[in-house]
């Protein structure tokens, strides 16, 4: 399993301490490493939406006004590779599963899906 997250974000931190994460998870910083094109592919596939892994709170989102803007597949897509605070988080991706955002509903399928593992 892959866990993106922020090392700076109050609710990342709060989640990873709350989920017994597998052993063999690699944790990425996405500060320190923002995600690579094949990292968002990979993702992509799970969700097959770019807009689906998009963080719409983020403080760019607004201060660029792409709020009152209509954006494309692509324009997720490109704005993602750009900015790491665009990427909803954290995001929890295996082969099969992947978990994005941190709804209770989200993180409770993790903690539920992690249970059984």
């Amino acid at each position: 399993m892959k866990a993106y997250y922020l090392s700076t974000c109050s609710t990342c931190k709060r989640i990873l301490g709350e989920i017994q994460i597998p052993e063999n998870t690699t944790l990425i910083d996405i500060k320190k490493n923002p995600i690579t094109v094949n990292q968002l592919e990979e993702l992509y596939a799970h969700t097959n939406s770019y807009e689906a892994l998009f963080n719409k709170r983020a403080q760019l989102y607004r201060k660029r006004e792409l709020n009152t803007k209509k954006l494309s597949e692509n324009d997720y897509k490109d704005l993602l590779l750009e900015h790491y605070s665009f990427l909803k988080r954290p995001v929890f991706v295996d082969q099969k599963q992947i978990f994005v955002g941190n709804a209770k509903s989200t993180i409770q399928d993790l903690k539920d899906y992690i249970s059984v593992q």
